[in-house]
């Protein structure tokens, strides 16, 4: 139940991704319909009526009159019973609470995020037309693609587990089944099931399936997943989407020091993705010599953590979506992402216990060979395996448009002596007198970034209250400062900014000198890594090891696959080459366009006059996406697109990659005098 602290709270940092404040004045608003859905399908929230927003962002508690209050409950509760205004009702009677604030009278509704069976919730006759979500502190109307795969996710029967018509057995790849039995052989023994005809073989495990009424038969969509051909797998009818791709960012002075994508070179399906990968990220891991009896055993429980963790992200992708499932290994950390929303809140999430797949038969086929949990206790082996080695606590980030969910395994420990040394010369002697869990926030914070309540959470056993009344302490004493809202509030350190940007200068005074470090070498800002042990133990206590010697990966394969839209995040794709003076040189486009931007996305408001002009100077010189101005600024892309980018080219300042084609997904813009694009 939300109560007046939480309230009071809420409305000195305005809106945000759960809190919404509506004045209510001239009645029931009708975006109240809209924030609604938005926070059914999103993680939920709380709508407050009889409260304003000013110009600066300022909540004011402004009050309803009793007959308000009665009224609008009224209408509420009637909108909610009525099927042509909204699909679902999810709030019970304690949802809709009258609540006095400072001499206010209040109407609070507390929305709950609907369940995988329930959504979308939405708005009016028609799931395409009236589902939103909600993002930063507004509501958008979802996409017909994002409404329909919201309806998939929602029937009973799992997507994975149907037929797909015109399909055969000669659509799969015959040395991948008998790579998978041989596999089940070596984990189960003699299994019953590993010698019989490849139909019943895969009818056991959920590959097949015949429709009686017609006498149809053939490959259900997890087995053309696991076991398929390319050209099968990518198939309008399967998964047209489909992509798999593996990136070794090791050395610095390369794009990719290792990769292995659909090159055509093997058939790249999960089976396969998955025994090829494997063995490219355990190494990363260290192995202790240890014995069991004579044996010696070469796989600790950091191992089993990621092996949970790569093969969640393979079970509970989206193969409808785009994007592709992507795993990259950095000096230090390993990130696994795929396409697709979580089924579950981020709650629940990380308090495990309950299992929802969306491809639950690919699970089975994994499980079968003792890979991934089935039990909901996937994410507190992830946890405990990575804390047994004392590294940071995994991290997991969802995303919208597109949808997808990311997971960050660091390879370092919590608290980093540099990272000590970097706080005590931000903050001089103060650092001394801080409590070790205060320490551990600041950490956090330069370490990724910025911290926040969740992250907190998931390497505390601290009450989320305690953990967010230290934080609050922090941002009061001058230690941090407070970025977005509530539950997704993020807290960075106070003078980051200022050394950020003299770092870039000097970056940049570098680049034009050609300055070297000691003995010629780069400077050691930009050699960190190093010391993370990559351990040239080979994990052979996997079978899959045996089945793969990595031979068909990619060594620098420096051309971007263009059908991956995550390369344009990641690569710096949209830029166009400069004098090589400048500091837009590849190796630190990313680190100079977020100073560029951390003026404006450090702010939850900003002037319109101030974005126009940090948009072109981010522009200035290459072309950017409306969504990587977007990431930069921390602004809705769709926002970004509509009310600075169709202006300013309006207005001659800006112009288009595509002038033909506005309407190209890939559409950039770069400043009115830079180059013609290649």
């Amino acid at each position: 139940m939300t109560t007046r602290e939480q309230i009071l709270d809420a409305a000195k940092v305005g809106e945000g991704t759960d809190w919404e404040f509506k004045a209510a004045k001239g009645g029931l608003p009708g975006s109240f319909w809209e924030t609604y859905s938005a926070m059914a399908n999103s993680e939920g929230g709380t709508v407050v009526l009889g409260a304003s927003e000013d110009e600066s962002g300022k909540i004011h508690l402004d009050g309803l009159s009793d007959e308000q209050i009665r009224k609008y409950e009224k209408n509420l509760r009637d909108g909610l019973h009525d099927r042509h205004k909204v699909s679902a009702n999810l709030l019970s009677t304690s949802d809709i609470t009258a609540m006095p604030v400072d001499g206010s009278q209040l109407l609070v509704v507390r929305v709950p995020r609907a369940s995988r069976h329930q959504r979308p919730v939405f708005l009016g006759p028609h799931p395409l037309t009236g589902t939103f979500r909600r993002q930063h502190e507004g509501d958008y109307r979802c996409s017909d693609a994002e409404a329909r795969r919201m309806l998939s996710d929602a029937c009973e029967e799992s997507r994975d587990s149907r037929m797909v018509e015109h399909f055969t057995l000669g659509d799969l790849d015959p040395s991948s089944l008998k790579q998978y039995r041989r596999v089940l052989e070596a984990v189960r023994g003699d299994h019953p099931w590993v010698n019989l005809p490849d139909v019943e073989f895969l009818e056991r495990l959920g590959g097949w399936q015949q429709d009686r009424a017609t006498g149809k038969q053939g490959p259900t969509l997890a087995a053309l997943l696991m076991f398929g051909k390319e050209l099968a797998i990518r198939d309008p009818a399967v998964a047209p989407n489909y992509f798999v791709d593996y990136r070794e960012k090791l050395d610095p002075t390369t794009r990719w020091s290792d990769r292995i994508y659909p090159d055509g070179m093997w058939e790249s399906n999960l089976f396969q993705f998955y025994g090829r990968v494997w063995p490219k990220i355990a190494v990363a891991l260290p192995v202790p010599f240890r014995l069991e009896g004579v044996t010696r055993k070469d796989e600790t429980a950091a191992h089993e953590a990621l092996r949970e963790a790569f093969v969640n992200a393979i079970v509970h992708a989206d193969y409808a979506a785009g994007g592709g499932i992507v795993v990259e290994r950095y000096p230090d950390r390993i990130v696994l992402s795929n396409p697709g929303t979580l089924l579950v809140s981020l709650e629940q999430y990380l308090r495990g216990g309950v299992s929802e797949c969306r491809n639950p038969t690919l699970q089975k086929m994994f499980a079968m060979l003792g890979r991934g949990e089935r039990a909901g206790s996937g994410v507190d082996k992830i946890v405990t395996g990575w804390r047994s080695q004392h590294w940071r606590s995994p991290l997991i980030r969802t995303q919208h448009q597109p949808d997808r969910v990311d997971l960050t395994m660091p390879l370092v420990t919590l608290l980093q002596p540099d990272t000590i040394e970097h706080l005590k010369v931000l903050f001089g002697p103060r650092i001394d007198v801080l409590t070790p869990k205060q320490v551990q926030a600041l950490a956090i914070a330069r370490e990724e970034g910025a911290v926040s309540n969740r992250r907190l959470q998931s390497i505390s056993t601290e009450h989320p209250v305690e953990i967010g009344r230290m934080l609050q302490g922090l941002v009061e004493q001058g230690f941090l400062q407070s970025d977005n809202r509530r539950r997704w509030t993020t807290y960075r350190l106070v003078g980051e900014e200022q050394m950020a940007g003299a770092h870039q200068a000097s970056l940049f005074d570098a680049k034009a000198s050609g300055t070297r470090g000691e003995g010629g070498k780069p400077d050691s800002l930009h050699s960190q890594g190093d010391s993370i042990r990559s351990g040239g133990d080979s994990i052979r206590s996997d079978p899959l090891d045996s089945l793969h010697n990595g031979g068909d990966s990619i060594r620098n394969g420096g051309d971007s696959i263009r059908s991956d839209p995550l390369d344009s995040l990641h690569n710096g794709g949209d830029s166009i080459r400069s004098a090589p003076s400048t500091p837009e040189a590849d190796d630190h486009l990313d680190e100079y366009l977020a100073a560029l931007a951390r003026p404006i996305a450090s702010r939850h408001r900003a002037p319109t006059a101030q974005v126009r002009a940090a948009i072109l100077q981010l522009c200035m010189g290459r072309f950017l996406s409306a969504e990587r101005l977007g990431l930069l600024l921390r602004r809705h892309p769709v926002r970004i697109r509509h009310v600075y980018l169709k202006p300013l080219v309006t207005e001659g300042l800006l112009r288009l990659k595509f002038p033909g084609s506005t309407n190209r997904p890939d559409q950039a813009y770069t400043t009115a005098d830079a180059p013609p694009a290649p």
